[in-house]
């Protein structure tokens, strides 16, 4: 090497972020086996119930790639933020966040279990103001369940609430 060149620095394989693409190249793997389960009735035109998993896989799979080699490149995260520990506390109230979701669906209903989701999640990310997370996470709830029961007639978990509504 002359004129004081550096050699090449060849890009590390970072593996947390290679764990997290793969991660989500197997979830998209899971939607499209879980697509590819969904009943098809002949009497639908070209547009059917599985179009918009289909849509939702594909762009899942093309993310999860482009996570991979972005990972296999050195990764995304800059070295400061690899540096940063963990935020153990916060982490788990986004899981806690999730788990109540998957817990209160059934007793309580779609929009009174992604409203308790919505809270916790906003909590772990830094939010102190409850209140209007709790409203937020009711509107957009509400939103998403009309949107789904009465646009597409998929009903996705009724409850009081939306049972007080005339769902």
């Amino acid at each position: 090497m002359s004129n004081g060149e550096q050699p090449a620095v060849r890009p590390r394989l970072a593996v947390p972020e290679l764990l997290i693409g793969l991660g989500m190249l197997a979830a998209s793997g899971a939607a499209l086996w879980q697509t590819l389960a969904i009943p098809v009735s002949p009497l639908y035109s070209k547009v059917g119930p599985t179009v918009f998993p289909y849509i939702t896989t594909l762009g899942m799979t093309v993310l999860s790639l482009l996570l991979v080699l972005k990972a296999v490149r050195g990764g995304w995260q800059p070295e400061e933020e690899k540096e940063t520990p963990t935020d153990w506390k916060a982490m788990g109230f986004v899981v806690a966040g999730l788990i109540a979701n998957l817990v209160l669906i059934q007793p309580l209903g779609f929009t009174v279990a992604s409203a308790a989701m919505y809270v916790l999640v906003c909590y772990g990310f830094g939010s102190r103001n409850p209140l209007r997370d709790v409203l937020i996470g009711l509107v957009l709830a509400l939103a998403a369940y009309f949107g789904f029961a009465k646009a597409l007639g998929v009903n996705i978990g009724a409850g009081f609430i939306e049972n007080l509504l005339g769902a």
